[in-house]
């Protein structure tokens, strides 16, 4: 193993575990997905000249005008998506640099995640290629119609703020699946969305900062 995933100082094991035992005293309580932060190395999906700050709870820039969420947000979506069960397909809209999808590679069977930016998609998949992570499947392509060929999906996770809940990723949520988002535009809020036999629940949850989602490929 490289150098670059073991880490020293500021990007070692000793820090990540730490990051973890903060997300736990910051409420998270499920310990599948505390593993899966405390196993992925989070530092090799930040520039090197932020690598230093990999670990600490803030959001840090990834270029393109997009942001890896801090720890807490990363570890709160996938425990809800998760909800203490076993996730089969999950489909993220936004890969980003890759740090969920890695996340949510240990969580879940299968991994499908959509990425508008074609640039920053190629260096999240540089990223995601050194840890070998075989069940992660990565696609350019808008966000807003999410991945239908590959539906439908038990867990559907947005790293982008939307107005509205886009209905082509309603369609592709299976029945007892869940789909947690950002909702709004200067006010955002995280909010839960679980398909029922009887229909749509919809909870709003805490407040939340996110880019906004964006329509088309580029």
């Amino acid at each position: 193993m490289s150098t670059r995933h073991t880490g020293i100082g500021m990007t070692s094991q000793r820090t990540r575990a730490r990051m973890v035992e903060r997300l736990r005293q910051l409420g998270i309580k499920d310990e599948v997905v505390l593993a899966a932060l405390n196993a992925i190395p989070r530092h090799i999906f930040i520039e090197e000249a932020l690598s230093s700050r990999a670990y600490e709870e803030i959001s840090l820039p990834i270029g393109f005008g997009q942001t890896i969420s801090n720890p807490y947000i990363v570890a709160r979506m996938s425990e809800l998506l998760r909800a203490g069960g076993e996730l089969h397909k999950v489909l993220e809209i936004g890969t980003g640099c890759g740090y969920q999808a890695a996340v949510l590679s240990r969580i879940a069977k299968e991994v499908y995640s959509v990425e508008r930016i074609a640039p920053l998609l190629a260096k999240a998949r540089v990223s995601l290629r050194e840890l070998r992570l075989p069940n992660v499947r990565l696609k350019h392509a808008d966000g807003c119609m999410g991945l239908p060929e590959a539906g439908p999906f038990d867990g559907i996770i947005m790293a982008a703020a939307a107005t509205h809940v886009p209905p082509e990723l309603l369609q592709q949520l299976a029945e007892g699946g869940r789909m947690i988002l950002p909702i709004g535009s200067a006010e955002q809020r995280l909010r839960l969305i679980e398909r029922t036999a009887d229909g749509l629940v919809e909870t709003d949850l805490e407040p939340v900062k996110f880019v906004p989602l964006m329509q088309g490929v580029s």
